[in-house]
Parts: C-alpha cells; structure tokens; sequence
C-alpha cells in the first residue's frame, strides 16, 4: 500500500498545457473574461432598455441604433463568459474562442467610444488583456511542459 503512494500515476506524470489552465496567466484571462463578459452584459441590458446613461451622437461613421449596440454588447458579454468558463474548465476551444470574441470586443468596444468614451476604453483595456493572456499563456506553457519532459526522472 504504501509504495503505491509513492509511485506516479501514467496519466498525470507529465500534463499537457494544452487541457488545462496551468499558468496563472490562462487563469488571469479566464476569470478577466468572466469579469469583461458580465460588464458587457450590463452594458448591452443598459443600451437595450434605452437607459439615459448613454450619449447618442449625430453623424458618427458607425452609427447603429442603441438597441442594436445593446444586442451586440449582450452577445459579446455571453461569448466572453462562455468562454471564460471553459478555459477555467481546461478546454482547449475555450482559448481560441475567448481571443476571438475578446478581439470582436474590442472591435465592438472601439466602435462604441462616442457613447460611453471612459467605459469603452476600460473594456478595450481588458479585452486586448485577455487576448495577449491567452496567446503568450499558451506559448509559455507549452515550453513548462516541454521543459519538464527533457528533465531526466529519477
């Protein structure tokens, strides 16, 4: 019983960065991408029930109606939290889909500027984050792994 305890396990000897959030750099983008995604949520309930909070500008380039921002902003904020959870869950496609709706975020957010400027730029802030997060995460991971493998074992 006791030499069982000692003796690794085949499976979890050597774990793959890629099925797991392993650095605290996923886990940052994951639990930002939660935060991000609820504020997005927020923001597009906001935009959908006409709140007076917002600014609505004349003769802006991309000029959409308040409730079409507002389904954007809702859609964004569900994608971002969808994917928040699934990389904290250790799922792969959580990472690609989290650095494609945090990159149409911050699309939608840079768009969005002459209603809400201060707002808009703090969710820039954070989605741009979560991108570089899940992108140099991945990379740093995946060279902790193969690091560990080259390590002789004892």
């Amino acid at each position: 019983m006791a030499g069982d305890a000692a003796r690794p396990r085949a499976g979890h000897t050597h774990p793959s960065p890629t099925h797991g959030p392993t650095s605290g750099r996923t886990l940052l983008a994951a639990t930002l991408m939660i935060i991000g995604g609820a504020m997005a949520i927020f923001e597009g309930i906001a935009a959908l029930t006409k709140d007076r909070l917002f600014v609505v500008t004349r003769h802006y380039v991309f000029e959409f109606n308040l409730t079409g921002w507002g389904w954007i902003h809702l859609i964004l904020g569900i994608g971002l939290v969808v994917a928040g959870c699934a990389v904290l869950g250790g799922a792969l496609w959580g990472r690609f889909f989290g650095v494609a709706v945090a990159g149409l975020a911050a699309i939608a957010n840079f768009l969005w500027l002459p209603y809400y400027p201060w707002w808009a730029l703090t969710l820039i802030a954070v989605n741009l984050l979560v991108v570089w997060a899940l992108c140099t995460g991945m990379h740093h991971e995946a060279d902790a792994a193969s690091a560990a493998a080259a390590r002789p074992t004892v």
